[in-house]
């Protein structure tokens, strides 16, 4: 038979100590309360965006960044505008 696991509940100082060491670490900070708001649900994410597919593509950091500058939505356009590309040369059909 399986052992059975106890949790081990953190003293009010020890969660302190963790909790100082976690903030002081800068790969680690919370998200800023503006980072929060611009957070959503997958499921939300997908009806806005589309599923699309995850591809590793290399672009430039300039093209990106020009995409990016033009604010929410950015990635929906950079796809508008590499499928218009594809169609004006032959590679998929016009829709």
């Amino acid at each position: 038979m399986p052992k059975q696991r106890s949790a081990i509940l953190l003293t009010t100082e020890e969660d302190a100590q963790i909790t100082t060491a976690a903030l002081a670490d800068p790969d680690a900070q919370p998200l800023t309360d503006e980072q929060l708001a611009k957070m959503m649900p997958w499921s939300e994410y997908v009806k806005t965006y589309g599923a699309g597919i995850g591809a590793d593509v290399a672009f430039d950091r300039d093209l990106v960044a020009a995409f990016e500058n033009t604010g929410k939505g950015w990635r929906k356009r950079m796809n508008d505008a590499l499928r218009e590309w594809a169609v004006q040369h032959g590679m998929l059909p016009p829709d």
